[in-house]
């Protein structure tokens, strides 16, 4: 039975204040020991680590940047720059009409796998057939393989869902190896799943539900109950730097970034936004396109112009960057959706989507948060196709083959939606 609910749709705004942060993250140069032992500029040390963009570490403070202990530290050898650890939030951007179901979901929900212009319509406005990401027909080509992970970098992943427990990447010496050991010697105990960067353990539980709905579009089961994701085959590798409120910081987005190129990830998924650019953060990203994964980033739900207001990550300017705005089923820009002529790469489906959720249930919700995944699961079935394709020549790909409806002009670089099978086919 459905139940329908007028709820508050979850997704991140691009909009979260510069004032909000906890900290300050400090790159170190290679070898320092200056935060090893306890400082003598008066700081408490919170965090150290190393990865492959460098040696951080986060230091508590309230006080100013232009503060006379800062200019010390800023100015030491070893240190090559101090920036604010900022905060970003999960926020409510618009009251949709949202149903929260069972084990009665059907596929014929999923306007934006196969819209029919009668599943995709809301209370002010009607659905357009054909405006969806044409999954049938890419489905002929490739459903993705078991070899492509996609990292999801959340609020973690509910990695017992039914739809979504067979899909998920497994750290297979952590698996069959010995509780809190770290088996394989990656730096991180117990990390079958992925890791939780909030409470610093290795399960990714999500406790919020935005991760699970992500996951879920990008890889729900095809097995003929609840829903359908991009992918049938995939496996889905579980990130929890957002905590149960919704919020989490730069650097445990950064070490979250880390730990999916540590791990092999092909696609880092990234439905959330804010705060003011970041070199750390930009320097993680490279780190990644280094290593040949696609990161795939929602524009921001302010409806705000990204030419104009750059939202991060989206707007970081690194060859595996893809900027993905939110488009309804009517085949318009979905009034929240940020946009930008220079700045956002492609539109996906982003009203009312239908996905998983926390405690085996599924919901709608709307968001250039639910866009980007959809996004995430195409650069998949891209991967499975195509395994050897820089990040760059991904993004040109997608691009490339963008479908043009005359309603997204001037709201992207490519004024199109994305389309699985034109994408595949063009290879």
């Amino acid at each position: 039975m459905k139940i329908t609910s007028l709820l508050m749709s979850l997704c991140v705004l691009s909009s979260v204040s510069a004032a909000e942060f906890n900290g300050y993250i400090v790159k170190l140069k290679k070898g320092s020991s200056l935060l090893s032992e306890k400082s003598s500029l008066g700081f408490e040390k919170v965090q150290e680590f190393s990865g492959k963009t460098g040696h951080f570490a986060v230091i508590k403070s309230d006080l100013d940047l232009s503060n006379k202990s800062f200019g010390e530290l800023k100015n030491h050898p070893d240190v090559e720059y101090i920036e604010p650890n900022y905060i970003y939030k999960i926020s409510p951007v618009s009251a949709d009409e949202v149903a929260s179901l069972a084990t009665d979901a059907k596929y014929g929900d999923q306007w934006a796998l196969k819209n029919t212009g009668k599943n995709s319509g809301g209370w002010f406005s009607s659905g357009k057939a054909g405006e969806d990401v044409n999954a049938e027909k890419a489905w002929e080509i490739s459903k993705g393989s078991r070899d492509v992970v996609v990292a999801v970098i959340d609020t973690g992943v509910d990695h017992s869902h039914n739809d979504l427990k067979n899909q998920m990447w497994t750290n297979d010496a952590e698996l069959n190896g010995q509780p809190g050991v770290d088996d394989d010697g990656n730096g991180f105990v117990d990390d079958i799943y992925g890791y939780d960067f909030v409470n610093n353990d290795g399960d990714p539980m999500d406790d919020h539900a935005h991760g699970t709905h992500c996951a879920g579009v990008i890889g729900a089961s095809h097995d003929g109950q609840g829903i359908m994701g991009v992918m049938a085959n995939v496996k889905i590798m579980g990130l929890k730097f957002l905590s149960k409120s919704g919020s989490g910081e730069t650097i445990d987005a950064i070490r979250s970034i880390e730990y999916a190129i540590q791990m092999g990830a092909d696609v880092m998924s990234n439905s959330w936004g804010g705060g003011e650019e970041s070199q750390a953060l930009k320097e993680a990203i490279e780190k990644a396109n280094e290593a040949g994964i696609i990161f795939v980033a929602a524009a921001g739900n302010s409806s705000a112009n990204n030419d104009r207001t750059a939202s991060f990550p989206a707007n970081y300017d690194v060859p595996n960057v893809i900027s993905v705005g939110a488009m309804g089923g009517n085949g318009k820009k979905a009034s929240f959706s940020n946009y930008g002529a220079s700045s956002v790469h492609v539109f996906a489906p982003g009203v009312n989507i239908l996905s998983t959720v926390t405690n085996n249930r599924y919901q709608k919700m709307s968001g250039t948060s639910m866009a980007a995944p959809y996004v995430s699961g195409l650069m998949g079935l891209l991967k499975t196709e195509a395994p050897n394709m820089s990040p760059a020549e991904a993004r040109e790909v997608l691009m490339r083959s963008t479908v043009k409806n005359g309603l997204l002009d001037r709201t992207s670089i490519t004024e199109g939606r994305v389309d699985a099978y034109e994408l595949l086919r063009s290879l």
